[in-house]
């Protein structure tokens, strides 16, 4: 089972996704190119994937989606964990 939190602090939003068991999956889906959006693996492995392209990240990896990229996350190993931050484009950095 996935489960998220979402957290907030200022400007910055983010989005806390734990993957219970291996197999467990976060829909393809895109960010605007109105926000600033990584991801790090807090914990585990993943399988990313698009349409044309696949990738396996591991514990302590960023990533940095280009805007409008569509991308999906697959957990390779239970209790697996992703950070995603974003911060919306307009918004100033105090």
């Amino acid at each position: 089972m996935l489960l998220l939190k979402n957290i907030e602090y200022g400007i910055i939003r983010g989005s806390i996704y734990d993957f219970e068991f291996a197999g467990d999956e976060l829909p393809l889906h895109i960010h605007t190119e109105k926000d600033n959006h990584i991801t790090i693996v807090a914990k585990g492995k993943f399988k990313v994937y698009s349409h044309d392209w696949e990738i396996e990240a591991t514990e302590g990896q960023l990533l940095d989606f280009e805007p409008d990229q569509p991308h999906a996350f697959k957990a390779l190993e239970d209790n697996s964990r992703l950070f995603n931050l974003v911060r919306a484009e307009n918004d100033v950095l105090l």
